[in-house]
């Protein structure tokens, strides 16, 4: 049987995936969000008053700790979504994916922030939430941009 005849007979073929997938889509996604992240919270920690080079250490253990949390947030996140039935990401599911890998960030970097520069857990928070609004935008446009540009995973294709 040649195999135009075997596909006629399942004319429901399985949707082929496209875009960058696979653990290759992970690194190149964390690599730039923490390169782009790394430059805007050094410049953030200074505008606020911190030393540069508190600034730019402070920028690079967060970013650490900021893609060890990423890719244990977007591995869980992803198998959610691949539970879903309902597949590609609205606006509510992005919404929803840029609050919930914040809100763990933040739960992780206000001790070390408070730490990190002598500073109380109050004023920490204050910090944080001043990080939190900007990086809430930029999560949000990064990962659409990235989507854009690379294809959605695999899990969120219909």
């Amino acid at each position: 049987m040649n195999s135009s005849a075997s596909s006629s007979l399942n004319p429901v073929a399985p949707k082929k995936i496209t875009g960058l997938q696979g653990p290759w889509r992970r690194v190149l996604f964390v690599g730039l969000y923490e390169l782009i992240a790394i430059v805007c919270a050094s410049g953030l920690f200074m505008l606020i008053g911190q030393q540069p080079g508190e600034s730019g250490a402070m920028a690079v253990a967060a970013s650490v700790i900021a893609m060890s949390w990423n890719v244990t947030f977007n591995h869980w996140f992803e198998r959610w979504e691949l539970r879903q039935t309902v597949k590609g990401r609205s606006l509510k599911r992005r919404i929803a994916h840029a609050l919930g890998f914040e809100g763990g960030l933040g739960a992780i970097l206000i001790p070390v922030m408070a730490w990190w520069f002598g500073i109380s857990l109050w004023e920490a928070t204050v910090m944080e939430a001043g990080m939190l609004a900007f990086f809430l935008v930029y999560t949000y446009g990064f990962n659409w941009a990235f989507d854009r540009i690379f294809g959605l995973p695999a899990a969120a294709q219909g």
